[in-house]
């Protein structure tokens, strides 16, 4: 074959060749980032997607809701429709076949359905910046804590749980600690048999002390209640701690029920630290 017929044939078959077209780069601009985070409409539509039957779609808003989302536009999810939201996706992904919780060697966190460790991540982001009183009241203590496989018996979903948290360092544990922070928090996990119930008893030892002795720090032990007058506050307020009032007395407290002590128990209390209810007019 003559060199031209190849060089003719070979520009030919390049010209002919079908070249695969490149996909071109897309890239989220700062800009329209800032308007899918501004627009509530758009950020509840994407929550509203969540919250779907359907599998694909909830991870499909779920991954935008992530794009769109960062620790400067965080407050945006800080809601209560917000909470509920990710409440109802973790509870449509609840594993029936999940096995117990009851091996203390091994985290089964990594293992966990992306759209579970999804919405696990947007609460743990949340809980770093606020408190976990909106999460207790979307019910994510009782629509999916307390519905993943602790054993079939409370004392056992109490141990296994306990073992849960002692053993591991996940954003389950994370989560669960800021929940258990908080006193609604608490009685959730306790109403769920997570946690034993706090006996009666636990309570701040100061509220059953003598009032005498609560005011200590602002009464000297040695004042001599001889050298008061019979109307000095002092001595009505020392009266009243220990119980033992004159019926003057007790006219006299009842008349100034409203008066308050300002003392800082750096010196004894006088009638000077005590601002009394004016005497109404005649």
């Amino acid at each position: 074959m003559a060199p031209r017929v190849r060089v003719l044939l070979k520009k030919w078959r390049d010209e002919a060749e079908i070249k695969p077209v490149q996909p071109k780069t897309q890239y989220i601009t700062q800009e329209t980032e800032d308007a899918a985070v501004n627009d509530n409409d758009r950020v509840d539509f994407l929550l509203w997607g969540i919250t779907r039957q359907d599998y694909d779609e909830r991870m499909k808003n779920l991954r935008a809701l992530a794009i769109i989302t960062d620790p400067q536009s965080l407050e945006r999810l800080h809601r209560w429709k917000a909470y509920a939201a990710l409440v109802r996706c973790l509870e449509l992904s609840l594993d029936p076949e999940q096995e117990v919780l009851d091996d203390e060697d091994w985290d089964e966190y990594a293992l966990r359905d992306m759209t579970e460790k999804l919405c696990l991540m947007f609460i743990s982001q949340l809980l770093s910046c606020y408190d976990a009183e909106k999460l207790v009241k979307a019910r994510f203590v009782e629509k999916w804590l307390a519905k993943q496989n602790w054993g079939p018996t409370e004392e056992i979903r109490q141990r296994n749980f306990a073992q849960y948290m002692r053993c591991r360092g996940n954003r389950i544990t994370d989560i669960v600690a800021s929940i258990r922070g908080t006193r609604s928090g608490r009685e959730a996990l306790e109403r769920a048999g997570l946690l034993p119930a706090s006996p009666p008893s636990e309570s701040d030892p100061e509220d059953n002390a003598p009032l005498i002795e609560r005011f200590s720090v602002l009464i000297p032990g040695n004042i001599n209640m001889s050298n008061l007058r019979d109307d000095d506050q002092t001595r009505l307020l020392i009266r009243s701690l220990q119980g033992g009032q004159s019926a003057e007395e007790q006219r006299v407290r009842h008349r100034h029920r409203e008066a308050m002590v300002l003392n800082d128990g750096t010196r004894p209390v006088n009638s000077d630290d005590i601002i009394q209810r004016p005497e109404s007019p005649t």
